[in-house]
C-alpha cells in the first residue's frame, strides 16, 4: 500500500455539476483531474445511463468538457472555445457552447454568445435562458458608425490601463475587478436569431429557476446604481406573456435560492436581524396575491461539509417537493419538504456534496467516511453507488481513519472533534501533532476525505480538528460568536479540545504540537499566536490580523466584518482593535509561517504582511510565501504546482520546529 503523497490531490478525481436528463433516467457530471506536469486541470463530462454498456462512460475527450446541460434526452451542450476561434475582441468576451450526442462522435460548435455565460437552461423550441455577464463601462458599439466606433474603442482601450471604483463590491475573489460588471438573465432564441436581456441594466443576477412546464422563471439578485449595496430583489417573469411581477421583499431579505414546487414558489431568505450576515436562511412560500409566509426554518446550515478535494453543484431544487442538502451536526444530509413545511430526511448515511433534480431516482455526489467523492443514486428507497472514479486510488493507498468523539466545553456546549492517526500508528511511540482549524467560521468539518490531513498523517503526524462554536451544522445560536464573543468562545473551545485530545491520546508529545488554519482559521492562527505559547509552530493561511484595515479591503464588504465584530473604525475603533490579532503581535513567541495569495480579495495580503512585519520587528522567526496570480481558493483550486508548494512550505515549517524539535 502506498502512503498519501503531496501530489495526490491531483490523482483524486473531483466531481461537480451533476445534472439529469429530461426523463430523469440519465446523469451527466463534470470530472476534474490535476495535471502536475502541465500545471493545470483536465475536465471532462461523464454520463450515467443504465441502458448503456458500460453504464458510466466518458463523453468528452478534449480535457476541457465541463458544466453539462441536456438539450434533450440524447444531446448535451457544454461551454468552451475548443478551437480558440472566438477570442475576446473590442472588450467583449465570447462564450461558445458545443453540442455532442450521447451516441458518440465529435462535439460541434452550437452557438456563440457575446458575453461570459453560465447556467444554460433549455426551454424547448430552440429557446434558452442563460446567465450572462456584461461590462456596463463598455461603449455601445451597436449604435455607432465605423468612425464613432473606432474613436470610442481607442478611448476604451486607453482606459484599460486604469480601474475605476465607484461601486460596492468593486472587486471579488476569483474574478478580479468587477466594478460595472453585471450578470443579467438572457433569453436566447436560436430560431429567430435573437438575444434578449430580460433584466434591467443595473440589476446583478444571482440565480434563476424555471417551473416544470417552462412557462415561468423566478430570478433574484441585487439592484443598485452607485455606492450602497442593497438587500435582494426578486422577480417572476411569465415567459409566454412577457409580464414581470416583483416579489415585495421590502428591502429586508437576502435571497440564497428559489425553486418551483408543484408550480408554487418557495424561496430561501435571511433578514440578518438575529445573527447578522451569517444568519441561516429560512424557507418562505410565495402566494399569488404577492404575500409570502414562513414555511420552515431548518436552522442548521444548507450545503455540505468542508473538503479540499470536493466539487460543487446545486444544494436545493424543487419538483413534487423541495429537496435540499443540509449540514446537521457534522453530517451533510439530503432532505425533502412539502408545501406545508414538513421535513423528511431521505439520506443520512453518506455526506452529501450536491444533488441533481429528479425524484425517483435522485442522483447526488457524496463522500463516504474518509473517502473521496463518488456518484450515488437513491431509487425505490435504496441508495446505490454508481461510480468508481476514486476506487483504485483508495484501494492502493493507506487512508487514515477518523476517530470521532464529543466533549462538553466549560459553558456546557457539546463539541464534535476528530483525531487522524498515522497508518502505522504505534501506541508505544510519541508523535508530533497538528491542530487544523477550518475557515468560515460558518463551515463544518466532517468525515469526508481531506487531502492535506491525510498527507500529514502519512508523514507521521497525528492530526486533530473539531467544530468549535461559530461552526455551521448546529444552528444560529451555536454559530453566534459575534461581538464580544469573537475570539473568545471559539478560542476557548479549541484550547479545551486540545486538552481533550492530549488526555485521550497520550502518544502525542505535548511539546511538539503545530497549528494551522486558513481564512477564519488564519484569523485564529494569528489570534492563538498572541494568546498562547502552547504550539511549537503555526502556519497562518489567507489570514486576518487587523479588522480596521480588513473590513475596508475585503470583497465581501465592510458590512460583513462590521456585523461580525459589531463595531466600526470611527465609533468604536478600540473594539475592532481588541478583536484584531495584530494588537497582540508583540506577545508572540511562536515561529510563524504565512501563506498568502496576491489576488486574494477576501483576506487581502495587507493583513498577512502587517503580521509578518510585526513578528520580524519583535525578533520572532517568521516567513511568508506569497503566491502570485492565486486567490483565496489556493488550497482548493490553485494551480497544481502552487498547491504542492503551499503544502511543502507548511510541512517543512512544521518538520523544522515541531517534528525535529
Amino acid at each position: 500500500m502506498k502512503k498519501v503523497g503531496i501530489e495526490d490531490f491531483a490523482a483524486v478525481r473531483k466531481l461537480s455539476d451533476p445534472v439529469v436528463s429530461p426523463s430523469g433516467k440519465k446523469l451527466a457530471v463534470t470530472v476534474t483531474e490535476g495535471d502536475v506536469e502541465k500545471n493545470a486541470y483536465k475536465t471532462d463530462i461523464w454520463v450515467y445511463d443504465e441502458a448503456h454498456t458500460p453504464s458510466f462512460f466518458r463523453l468528452t475527450a478534449s480535457e476541457n468538457g465541463k458544466a453539462p446541460c441536456f438539450q434533450d434526452e440524447n444531446t448535451i451542450l457544454f461551454p468552451g472555445d475548443r478551437l480558440n476561434a472566438h477570442p475576446a475582441k473590442d472588450g467583449i468576451v465570447y462564450t461558445v457552447y458545443n453540442r455532442i450526442s450521447l451516441d458518440g462522435g465529435e462535439a460541434s460548435e452550437f452557438m456563440v454568445l457575446p458575453f461570459a455565460a453560465s447556467g444554460l437552461y433549455p426551454l424547448g423550441n430552440e429557446r434558452y435562458l442563460v446567465k450572462g455577464t456584461v461590462n456596463l463601462s463598455l461603449p455601445d458599439f451597436a449604435h455607432m458608425n465605423e468612425a464613432e466606433k473606432k474613436k470610442a474603442l481607442a478611448a476604451w482601450e486607453e482606459e484599460k490601463d486604469y480601474s475605476v471604483f465607484d461601486e460596492l463590491p468593486f472587486w471579488f475573489n476569483g474574478r478580479g475587478v468587477i466594478n460595472k460588471l453585471r450578470a443579467g438573465l438572457f433569453l436566447i432564441d436560436q430560431k429567430a436569431g435573437t438575444q434578449e436581456k430580460l433584466t434591467d441594466q443595473y440589476f446583478d443576477l444571482h440565480g434563476f429557476s424555471v417551473n416544470e412546464d417552462k412557462s415561468r422563471v423566478i430570478y433574484w439578485g441585487n439592484e443598485f446604481e452607485t455606492l450602497n449595496p442593497q438587500k435582494s430583489r426578486m422577480y417572476i417573469r411569465d415567459l409566454k406573456e412577457g409580464t414581470v411581477t416583483e416579489v415585495k421583499l421590502e428591502n429586508r431579505y437576502s435571497i440564497s435560492g428559489a425553486v418551483f414546487c408543484n408550480d408554487e414558489i418557495v424561496f430561501l431568505g435571511a433578514t440578518g436581524e438575529t445573527y447578522g450576515t451569517s444568519e441561516n436562511p429560512k424557507f418562505y412560500l410565495y402566494h399569488e396575491d404577492g404575500s409570502f409566509e414562513l414555511l420552515a426554518e431548518p436552522d442548521p446550515s444548507l450545503g455540505g461539509i468542508g473538503s479540499d478535494i470536493a466539487g460543487g453543484g446545486a444544494s436545493v431544487f424543487g419538483k413534487d417537493r423541495i429537496y435540499f442538502v443540509q449540514t446537521v451536526g457534522y453530517h451533510s444530509v439530503f432532505r425533502s419538504m412539502d408545501l406545508s413545511g414538513n421535513i423528511e430526511t431521505l439520506i443520512e448515511e453518506i455526506n452529501i456534496v450536491s444533488c441533481a433534480a429528479g425524484t425517483d431516482p435522485v442522483y447526488f455526489l457524496g463522500m463516504e467516511k474518509d473517502r473521496p467523492q463518488e456518484v450515488y443514486m437513491k431509487k425505490d428507497g435504496r441508495v446505490t453507488k454508481l461510480s468508481s472514479f476514486n476506487e483504485a486510488y483508495v484501494n492502493e493507498h493507506e487512508i487514515a481513519e477518523t476517530e470521532h468523539f464529543t466533549f462538553t466545553d466549560a459553558d456546557g456546549t457539546e463539541i464534535d472533534g476528530w483525531v487522524l492517526y498515522p497508518a502505522d500508528f504505534d501506541k508505544e511511540k510519541k508523535y508530533p501533532a497538528i491542530l487544523d482549524v477550518h475557515g468560515g467560521p460558518q463551515v463544518a468539518y466532517g468525515e469526508g476525505f481531506f487531502h492535506e490531513m491525510q498527507y500529514w498523517a502519512a508523514q507521521g503526524y497525528i492530526v486533530f480538528f473539531c467544530n468549535p462554536r461559530g461552526s455551521s451544522g448546529k444552528g444560529g445560536a451555536f454559530a453566534d460568536i459575534y461581538g464580544d464573543n469573537y475570539g473568545v468562545r471559539d478560542y476557548n473551545d479549541l484550547m479545551e479540545f486540545t486538552d481533550q485530545v492530549l488526555a485521550r491520546v497520550p502518544q502525542i508529545d505535548s511539546e511538539r504540537i503545530a497549528m494551522t488554519g486558513g481564512s477564519y482559521g488564519g484569523f485564529m492562527a494569528n489570534w492563538m499566536a498572541g494568546h498562547t505559547d502552547r504550539f511549537a509552530a503555526i502556519a497562518s493561511q489567507r489570514s486576518i490580523s487587523n479588522y480596521i484595515s480588513k473590513c475596508l479591503t475585503t470583497d465581501i464588504g465592510y458590512y460583513h466584518n462590521l456585523s461580525a465584530i459589531q463595531a466600526d473604525p470611527w465609533n468604536s475603533p478600540e473594539i475592532m482593535w481588541r478583536h484584531s490579532p495584530l494588537a497582540y503581535a508583540n506577545k508572540v513567541k511562536t515561529p510563524m509561517l504565512f501563506i498568502q495569495s496576491d489576488e486574494d480579495y477576501r483576506c487581502w495580503m495587507a493583513d498577512a504582511v502587517q503580521m509578518l512585519q510585526a513578528l520580524l520587528m519583535h525578533g520572532v522567526p517568521a516567513r511568508m510565501c506569497l503566491f502570485h496570480g492565486e486567490n483565496h481558493e489556493l488550497s482548493r483550486s490553485g494551480k497544481p504546482k502552487h498547491r504542492i508548494r503551499r503544502l511543502k512550505e507548511i510541512t517543512e515549517w512544521f518538520d523544522r520546529y515541531v517534528k525535529n524539535k
